[in-house]
């Protein structure tokens, strides 16, 4: 359990500075640690504190025992026209999806829809981090990943998917409307292991212990399975994910990865699949028509536009900073 008292206040350059030298330490290539550490400080500002700095120190571990090789240099080539495939060499994700989505997004705009696959990959962090670049550049897109397995198979217990996130954004007249970013089971596995770390029991309805019962303990549920969303349903989209992350791009299927919580096992292997597609091409005027949607949710008392949470976090992490736990920032320290 790491320490939380006396936290340690961080703008968010300060995290993405940390980050790269703690990489940069254990003999990750500088570009890969750059696009790393980009994507760390992004989860931090947006308040997406289970995909920043608290998967650091799991990174460093896995380089410096070969579950992921943090020199991969990732080749992008193209199978067909609108289809791209990244292969990111048992290296970091990062760098391999930064490596294709200008060019994602660039097909996309050409022919209306293209469609990129990452293989051979690792956990690519915040999904929703991702997608909302495909907004900037002014297309949409929707994103799926697998991971290593937790959720069992709808009847059973033994994990067989993984959280599986889907991530979609749509952009509007001033940048991107929406971003929406969520796994397939009723929370990332990451806030169980952050629970974890903080000592803290899980809410009931989290996760099921390796025996199928209800668990309230960190350790349990993450030797366990976690629940999916909407019950049958959330295995179905977890089913969707999985054949389109890991079936299409090559990439080991859930049952079959390392789990990126441990050191055990080579590297995990796991995929991606993004889709990006042009608006503009059916009809002019698609970002007004987004936007009157969330201006309309946002007239309704309570009600909120997916990724409005994450701008608010950004903009107050720019102002007051980002605190973090000593004993996180200590242990990260000695990485570096």
């Amino acid at each position: 359990m790491r320490e939380n008292s006396e936290p340690v206040l961080l703008m968010p350059e300060d995290v993405r500075n940390l980050a790269v030298r703690a990489l940069r330490a254990c003999g990750v290539l500088e570009s890969n640690a750059a696009s790393v550490a980009e994507s760390i400080e992004a989860a931090e500002a947006d308040g997406m504190h289970s995909h920043g700095l608290m998967r650091l120190p799991a990174y460093c571990r896995h380089v410096l025992c070969g579950k992921v090789d943090g020199s991969a240099v990732p080749c992008l080539r193209y199978p067909m026209p609108g289809a791209l495939l990244v292969d990111a060499a048992h290296g970091f994700a990062h760098p391999a999806i930064d490596l294709g989505l200008p060019s994602l997004s660039a097909a996309a705009k050409k022919q209306g829809i293209a469609m990129m696959a990452v293989t051979r990959s690792y956990n690519a962090g915040a999904m929703g981090y991702h997608v909302e670049r495909l907004a900037r550049s002014g297309v949409l897109g929707l994103a799926f990943a697998n991971a290593p397995a937790s959720i069992a198979a709808w009847g059973g217990i033994r994990p067989l998917f993984g959280t599986n996130p889907i991530a979609f954004s749509a952009p509007g007249p001033r940048g991107p409307a929406l971003v929406i970013d969520q796994a397939c089971s009723i929370v990332a596995r990451g806030e169980v292991l952050r629970k974890a770390l903080a000592g803290e029991a899980l809410p009931e309805g989290w996760a099921l212990d390796a025996d199928g019962r209800a668990a309230r303990d960190p350790q349990a549920a993450l030797a366990g399975t976690m629940l999916p969303i909407a019950g049958p349903k959330g295995v179905n989209l977890a089913w969707i994910a999985e054949v389109l992350a890991s079936s299409l791009t090559g990439a080991q299927p859930s049952y079959e990865a390392s789990s990126i919580i441990d050191d055990e096992g080579g590297p995990p292997g796991i995929g991606q699949l993004f889709i990006a597609m042009a608006p503009d091409g059916f009809l002019p005027g698609f970002g007004q028509r987004v936007d009157q949607i969330c201006d309309r949710i946002k007239r309704e008392p309570g009600a909120r536009v997916p990724g409005a949470g994450r701008w608010r976090a950004r903009a107050g992490s720019r102002e007051s900073g980002i605190a973090i736990s000593r004993g996180l920032y200590e242990e990260i320290q000695a990485y570096c």
